[in-house]
């Protein structure tokens, strides 16, 4: 069963719609409707690509990381955005604190409302 704050693996595409890598995604919300369409956005070790107003840094040190199922500090990539089928999650990691998530849907509700 897929929750909201998981953290699934799944192979992001680049923007250009080619291929991407196996990597971890955080699940936002569940598309309203008869299909299983999830929001999730990608997750990435290369924290130096962190936006200081916009995503969202989970460290080894963070109440959470253990939770979470990622190897190593790691940058939520709000700004890295897609609606996807359920069925092509390969696995899921962990999940993160339901107050970390309430606070990347805030950021991205103040983004999108600016």
């Amino acid at each position: 069963m897929i929750l909201e704050g998981d953290i699934i693996l799944f192979r992001f595409p680049h923007t250009d719609m080619t291929q991407g890598k196996l990597r971890p995604a955080l699940v936002l919300k569940k598309l309203p409707g008869q299909f299983n369409d999830w929001l999730i956005c990608m997750i990435s070790s290369r924290t130096h690509l962190y936006h200081t107003e916009f995503d969202e840094v989970i460290t080894t040190a963070s109440n959470d990381f253990t939770e979470s199922g990622l190897k190593t500090s790691s940058v939520i990539r709000i700004c890295r955005i897609a609606v996807v089928e359920g069925e092509i999650f390969v696995g899921k990691l962990g999940a993160i604190s339901s107050q970390r998530l309430k606070k990347i849907k805030t950021k991205l509700s103040k983004w999108i409302m600016s």
